[in-house]
């Protein structure tokens, strides 16, 4: 028997409904890490360094999608609750549109502003050209890659979160089969690696529109869509939180650069993109678990069922704690056999990527419950406290520390920022979630 969103969720209902989309998550992430492999290990420290410095901005572009997404369906799920399908139908379809228009125009804008903007992020002349091509390119497929963001949280609303995995496995085969292709036989470097990840972007954001276009026998389904601007500005406003992580976590990375670049060359920038790359393997498993938990608390947000929210509260604060807890023992364990994967080709960069392991890995402890707070508050349609828990964890206290910790700790400040930055928005989101109690009836 399906799991409908109207169900009371024990564990493992609770579980079995979020698996596709941790794994949908985790396998998109991992299709990102493959590229970092190919190019690191065919085309070399530069390369692998260039994507690392542009990839932030491209992120910042993609992010609308994630925005769109997920205060979209936090709107759509409440609707869905309330027992207005017709109403859920419209608002859906009107963000597809919104997604595609904004894809197309933020494509062009990145594509003219790629250059200077590579050099403003501290491109040297051997970078440049590597982060043009390979920023330009990716930003062709951009209105593609928005769809598919767009689409993980959606296809979750649907009740079809299998659909989701489905498309996401057919383009991480695709991407990693191309990059085996292009960048380790055909040996055409950032180029391949670029043109390996935009064709599964389009793979990804184009396969859900040809079901949801074609009739279905899921929750949703597209109409002619028909701007209704206070819904728009609404789903804007409760997918802020994920636009700010999108948005954040770039300029952070720019940030983490730059000082990386000051203190220890190439092989900290280079370093500094395996523990992203790894990072956005471990983390996936928090944004999914949150994709697949998130319809439920706005479904039963707009029925009114109190308790049920509370349940899923419940159950996912425990989730999250012991995720994080498992994923910093994991990675502490596993960091010379990730740095040796990655940069096995140069020891003194192998040992500096393991070390900076053995730290950043304690981020894990706190890392899930923020995320999971976060996105607890967009799918209650409270866009403003989940704006302000993401702000502050992922833009605010990581510049912070970024700027403050080198000045005292040098290098290993760099390291430690992650942590710190995820223990004071850990005591945010509890603050939140404790004075939010009563008005929710969490």
């Amino acid at each position: 028997m399906s799991i409908q969103l109207s169900d009371h969720f024990t564990f493992g209902r609770l579980f079995r409904f979020c698996l596709p989309s941790v794994v949908m998550m985790v396998f998109t992430s991992v299709y990102g890490v493959v590229d970092g492999f190919f190019v690191s290990n065919w085309a070399g420290k530069t390369a692998f360094s260039a994507i690392n410095l542009i990839y932030p901005f491209i992120a910042i572009l993609g992010g609308v999608g994630f925005m769109l997404g997920a205060g979209g369906s936090a709107l759509v799920g409440k609707t869905l609750g309330q027992g207005d399908r017709d109403r859920a139908n419209r608002c859906f379809s009107m963000l597809v549109a919104a997604t595609a228009i904004a894809g197309a125009a933020l494509s062009a804008l990145g594509i003219v502003l790629l250059e200077p903007i590579a050099r403003a992020l501290g491109a040297t002349e051997g970078m440049l050209a590597d982060c043009v091509i390979y920023g330009r390119i990716i930003l062709a497929f951009n209105t593609c890659f928005m769809l598919q963001n767009l689409f993980m949280t959606f296809l979750t609303t649907a009740q079809r979160p299998q659909l989701g995995l489905g498309c996401t496995v057919a383009a991480g085969v695709i991407n990693m089969a191309l990059d085996a292709l292009f960048v380790a036989v055909f040996r055409w470097g950032i180029l391949g690696a670029a043109l390996a990840t935009g064709l599964s972007q389009a793979v990804g954001g184009l396969l859900p529109l040809l079901y949801f276009l074609r009739p279905n026998d899921s929750l949703l389904r597209l109409t002619r869509p028909r701007l209704e601007l206070a819904a728009l500005l609404q789903a804007c406003g409760n997918g802020a939180s994920e636009l700010m992580s999108n948005i954040s976590g770039p300029l952070v990375s720019m940030l983490y650069n730059f000082q990386l670049m000051r203190l220890a060359g190439e092989n900290g920038v280079a370093a500094y993109g395996v523990l992203m790359y790894v990072g956005f393997i471990f983390v996936a498993i928090f944004i999914g678990y949150t994709i697949g938990t998130a319809p439920i608390v706005s479904y039963h947000y707009g029925a009114e069922d109190r308790g049920e929210v509370r349940n899923i509260l419940k159950k996912s604060l425990v989730t999250m704690a012991l995720t994080g807890l498992a994923m910093a023992a994991l990675a502490w364990t596993c960091a010379g056999l990730i740095a040796r994967v990655f940069v096995g080709y140069d020891e003194t960069l192998r040992a500096m990527t393991r070390h900076a392991f053995h730290i950043v890995c304690f981020h894990y402890l706190f890392a899930g419950v923020n995320i999971f707070a976060s996105s607890f508050f967009t799918a209650l349609n409270n866009g403003a406290v989940s704006a302000l828990i993401s702000f502050l964890r992922t833009l605010v206290f990581q510049m912070a520390m970024g700027v403050l910790l080198p000045i005292w700790l040098g290098l290993e400040g760099v390291w430690w920022a992650w942590v710190g930055a995820e223990a004071g928005a850990f005591v945010i989101s509890l603050t939140f979630l404790l004075a939010k109690r009563r008005k929710y009836g969490h």
